[in-house]
């Protein structure tokens, strides 16, 4: 097993997957777009299903997509779109995405399909934009969206807690699977064709966004990819060690009791919708050692979602080391945005 510092690692990845963006994307600045939720779940059998989904959707409406120069060196622009379930705090409640263009050789934007990036919990969001600058490279539009209180959503002297993020895991949910109409609308986006791709926390925000709706009649995503993320968040919290353990004190800190972090968790837990993933366009990568989120919760979401066992990536590390495989995952998971 191959143990490396992330922070390194990453640095040199994203120097390797720099694009060259001399060339100034035409059209966008200033210049605002409509957009309109597709958001159409089928019907659902389980009363537990139709529970859970109520919690999460909203009425669909039209909506702008507006324009916001790139944050230094982090993409060619910001895309920004509101929340469809507001929190009450104006800036929390605009939710910016890092647009991470595709272009041909002489540096020029391409027509291309595009990929919804969703980040670690990390503030940092390095890996986040590994993937984001990977996906670019291989020729796919990336956009990087900022969760609930991470980025550009709080201000600098802001430090929201972990009862606060918690909370606003519905609110990401339903920002995430609005970011794919907000990106179905914009320049270059080849014919709607949107995917989604989380790692860790995003993994398990992008599980459940992507169960809201099936993905046909052009509503959903077009392929679904889940790194590091599994099912059963509560029993994840409760028993995973590291980052989880950590944030299991955190929340034990903030007052609340275990009931109340049940309740809260098991708002968005994406075992209760998982059936409604679509196994011929929904892949799951996992490392065996994982002791953050462990192989088991990884096995119960792709059983639960009927994936063919080639849909479900082991890799021989752990929730840290496993950051090795990135190089030859986004290569693989472009290809399958491109072509299918």
């Amino acid at each position: 097993m191959i143990h490396l510092r992330m922070p390194l690692f990453l640095l040199a990845m994203m120097a390797m997957w720099t694009v060259d963006a001399t060339a100034e994307i035409p059209d966008l600045r200033f210049r605002a777009l409509l957009a309109k939720d597709t958001l159409d779940p089928p019907e659902e059998d389980s009363d537990d299903a139709r529970d859970c989904l109520r919690g999460l959707i909203w009425s669909p409406s039209e909506f702008e997509v507006s324009w916001d120069s790139p944050l230094v060196g982090k993409g060619d622009a910001l895309a920004v779109f509101p929340s469809p379930k507001p929190s009450g705090d104006l800036r929390n409640d605009r939710v910016p995405m890092e647009c991470y263009f595709a272009r041909d050789e002489n540096g020029e934007p391409i027509t291309a399909p595009a990929v919804v990036v969703v980040h670690e919990s990390g503030s940092k969001m390095a890996v986040g934009r590994v993937f984001a600058r990977g996906f670019q490279t291989c020729g796919v539009h990336a956009f990087l969206i900022h969760l609930p209180y991470y980025g550009n959503r709080r201000s600098a002297e802001e430090h929201p807690n972990r009862r606060m993020v918690i909370d606003a895991i519905p609110q990401a949910v339903a920002d995430v699977r609005r970011a794919r109409d907000a990106v179905a609308a914009l320049p270059y986006v080849l014919d709607g064709r949107v995917s989604l791709q989380g790692t860790s926390l995003g993994g398990f925000v992008s599980a459940t966004s992507a169960c809201l709706d099936s993905g046909a009649k052009g509503c959903g995503f077009e392929n679904v990819f889940i790194l590091l993320a599994g099912g059963n968040l509560m029993e994840v919290i409760q028993s995973g060690k590291k980052d989880a353990a950590k944030f299991r004190q955190q929340l034990e800190r903030s007052g609340l009791s275990q009931d109340q972090i049940g309740a809260l968790v098991n708002r968005v837990e994406p075992m209760r919708i998982a059936h409604r993933l679509d196994p011929k366009h929904t892949w799951i990568y996992s490392a065996d050692y994982d002791q953050v989120v462990p192989i088991q919760n990884a096995i119960a979401l792709a059983q639960t979602a009927e994936l063919d066992p080639s849909h479900h990536v082991r890799m021989l590390g752990n929730h840290y080391s496993g950051v090795v495989y990135i190089p030859f995952v986004i290569p693989k998971m472009a290809k399958v945005i491109r072509e299918n």
